[in-house]
């Protein structure tokens, strides 16, 4: 009889399906259980400090992934995403301020050589790490500033963004711009979450300022910016405005050379049924004017 080597490397254990069944997890629990296969092309590397986020949302989570998935100068507006993913503009700019307060994204308003206000935005697969020519390199930790007392609820401020851009006028005056610092003020009184502050009213007022340049009178304007509005609590409500001023701003009115008023002829009285009519001189009304 043979003598058994037991310094040999022992055969591979064929693969049991019953210890690899779907339904079975660990000690049979019912967790997860990985079929995995090796990519070896159109594939990203995603970190677990991403896919296992303890404070962002499913949504967020998988915009991330999606982002750090594209190819450079693809498009991850607001728009765009939005015309890509089922979840509408309201979800997904919630999902993206996520993001952007923990690092995984970076957005900056610029101007173009042309005038035009573009958005730029970095996608960041690790917070607080950058590459540099030597390989990744941690970012300097900048020194903790003083930070006001946390909201009610404790949850912490958020950081304020700037204001969209609103239409300038063409010829302000200070009547029309009084007359549009009141509509804002006003706002507030229609619904509380329209409180604005005195930066948010000055931003703002050039935007209504042009809409009564353009012939809509106060009550109109204010009519158009408090109408619809949607009834959950409104985080930015100047930026909401904003947007309004900009999106449903009227076109010009068109040129109307000044020419002598319409003549109005006076008032007659029918000489044939006594019924009152216009006509430059007196007699009779058009049903008792005989034709032919």
């Amino acid at each position: 009889m043979d003598t058994r080597d037991t310094s040999a490397r022992p055969l591979a254990a064929s693969r049991n399906p019953a210890k690899n069944h779907p339904s079975r997890g660990r000690n049979g629990t019912g967790g997860v259980v990985h079929d995995n296969v090796r990519h070896a092309t159109r594939f990203t590397v995603i970190g677990n400090h991403l896919a296992q986020h303890a404070e962002l949302s499913l949504l967020a989570i998988g915009l991330a992934v999606h982002i750090q998935s594209l190819p450079t100068g693809a498009p991850v507006g607001i728009k765009a995403l939005s015309a890509r993913f089922p979840e509408g503009t309201t979800r997904i700019a919630a999902a993206l301020r996520e993001l952007e307060e923990h690092g995984y994204l970076r957005r900056t308003r610029e101007r173009t050589a042309s005038g035009q206000v573009v958005t730029r935005t970095v996608s960041c697969n690790q917070p607080g790490r950058t590459d540099t020519p030597n390989g990744p390199k941690p970012r300097s930790t900048p020194k903790p500033q003083p930070q006001p007392p946390p909201r009610r609820g404790g949850t912490p401020p958020r950081r304020q963004r700037a204001l969209p851009p609103v239409p300038q006028p063409a010829y302000p005056t200070p009547d029309l711009l009084v007359t549009a610092i009141g509509v804002l003020a006003g706002l507030r009184r229609e619904d509380d979450r329209l409180y604005l502050s005195a930066k948010d009213v000055d931003h703002l007022a050039p935007g209504v300022t042009t809409w009564l340049e353009r012939g809509v009178p106060a009550e109109a304007v204010h009519r158009i910016l408090t109408d619809g509005l949607p009834n959950e609590p409104l985080q930015r409500p100047a930026a909401l405005l904003a947007h309004r001023l900009t999106a449903q701003l009227p076109p010009l009115l068109p040129f109307r050379p000044q020419g002598d008023p319409p003549v109005q002829h006076p008032l007659q009285n029918c000489d044939v049924c006594d019924r009152a009519f216009r006509a430059p001189e007196p007699g009779t009304c058009g049903g008792c004017t005989p034709t032919g």
